[in-house]
């Protein structure tokens, strides 16, 4: 808005609090695509297993939920997805939010504590 009051490139560059050459190619870009955003999609390794496959992983532990690392991944490799690592597993899990738990100790209920209860 500021170019398009007349402003000039430095003094919009430095309103925005960017460096000059920086704000031309931003700027450039918006003139030719009437986009800031950048097109680059897809940075990185694809991932090995997809939504619906992280769905199909999410289905196999509600079934069980006791089952080990190693069997969810076995079981999962049986599917006609391609085979995964148990490490892979592990941390597509952990992004679901589905970590392992060990249940809490608590002491046992003596005579007293039974009719106390019971009462």
């Amino acid at each position: 808005m500021a170019r398009r009051l007349g402003t000039s490139i430095t003094e919009t560059a430095r309103l925005v609090g960017c460096s000059r050459s920086a704000f031309v190619s931003i700027h450039a870009k918006w003139i030719n695509d009437c986009d800031s955003s950048s097109r680059r999609q897809g940075v990185g390794r694809p991932r090995v297993i997809k939504e619906k496959r992280r769905w199909r992983l999410s289905r196999l532990v509600k079934q069980n939920r006791r089952q080990t690392v190693a069997q969810l991944t076995a079981q999962y490799n049986a599917g006609p997805s391609a085979s995964v690592s148990e490490h892979t597993v592990q941390r597509i899990l952990l992004d679901m939010g589905l970590c392992s738990r060990r249940p809490t100790r608590v002491p046992l209920l003596t005579k007293s504590h039974r009719q106390l209860r019971l009462q």
